[in-house]
């Protein structure tokens, strides 16, 4: 019987599933390689942790590692239902919520290797965690993509760990009574970027600005398993920060705070990496929860052993 520990949480209400113990033996190379190692050869791993009957569709794996860089504090994979996330905001911030619940790490700024590069994340005296991102931008402006039904819409695309289309031009109603529109608005969103020369988006941004309770702007977020995120998307915020950067609507230092659509926030700023190539280096404020501690058991005869699969 294979045992794996882990502790789940929520960022924002957004839940993310530590492994401290149990994973595979990827070897010491750049976290980079061992992602490769782990999709190419331990694929069940991760679907034993995150699909049912353990998991969710909308669950985030977050595997803890050794970094092979010495300026580096620690490591992580990240991984969902369907694939492995380059970098994830809320699952960095509760990675470092779990490792503070832990006791491996007090307040101060921590170095964290992932398969995109280095984040850092400042733990903050409140327990609140500020993660620095990768080196973000718009990699194209008011694209116009054909959707299955006919209909057009302009995104920008965005890299910030991930990529993403993003757009305000949408006209839906942002609130969860409205999810199923939404869900199947921004499905038909990706599809088409994908089929209109954007193969590599992953995640779709909805937005809208809002001018109550001093906050910027309202989102909805399809993850690429299909499931929405709950939180305001870490590296979602990070792209629309990129965007707004780039046609000076926010000037750096400047604070943004996103909603998510189930209503909790992130605060987030950025500095110029890059101001004339339009690169930013975004940060991201929020607070994980712990949820649980547990031990997941496989056994060998189990038929779900290694999830199931839809």
């Amino acid at each position: 019987m294979q045992k794996i520990q882990v502790i789940d949480s929520h960022t924002a209400g957004e839940p993310t599933r530590v492994v401290v113990s149990g994973g595979p033996d990827l070897g010491k190379g750049p976290v980079s390689e061992r992602r490769k190692l782990l999709e190419a050869e331990h694929d069940h791993f991760r679907r034993s942790i995150i699909l049912e009957p353990r998991g969710t569709d909308y669950l985030v794996g977050a595997l803890l590692l050794e970094p092979s860089d010495s300026s580096c504090d620690f490591g992580v994979i990240f991984f969902d239902n369907v694939m492995y996330i380059g970098m994830c905001g809320h699952g960095t911030i509760g990675l470092v919520n779990t490792l503070a619940h832990l006791g491996r790490i007090t307040p101060g700024t921590y170095r964290i290797e992932t398969p995109v590069g280095i984040v850092s994340a400042t733990l903050n005296q409140d327990l609140s965690v500020s993660v620095t991102n990768v080196p973000s931008y718009r990699k194209a402006k008011s694209a116009e993509l054909v959707l299955a039904d006919g209909a057009k819409i302009e995104v920008d695309i965005a890299w910030a760990g991930n990529w993403f289309a993003i757009t305000s031009n949408h006209g839906k109603r942002l609130d969860l009574s409205n999810l199923d529109e939404l869900t199947r608005y921004t499905w038909q969103i990706r599809q088409a970027a994908n089929q209109q020369g954007f193969e590599a988006v992953d995640h779709i941004v909805l937005w809208q600005a809002l001018e109550r309770d001093q906050t910027n702007a309202k989102n909805f977020v399809l993850c690429p398993g299909k499931a929405y995120d709950r939180s305001p998307c870490g590296t979602g915020t990070s792209g629309l920060l990129a965007c707004l950067a780039s046609d000076k609507i926010l000037k750096a230092g400047e604070k943004w705070i996103q909603q998510s659509i189930v209503g909790s926030q992130f605060q987030a700023e950025f500095d110029w990496v890059d101001e004339s190539n339009g690169i930013i280096l975004p940060t991201i404020t929020g607070r994980a929860y712990m949820t649980s501690e547990s031990n997941l058991l496989i056994e060998s005869d189990d038929p779900f052993a290694m999830g199931i699969t839809i």
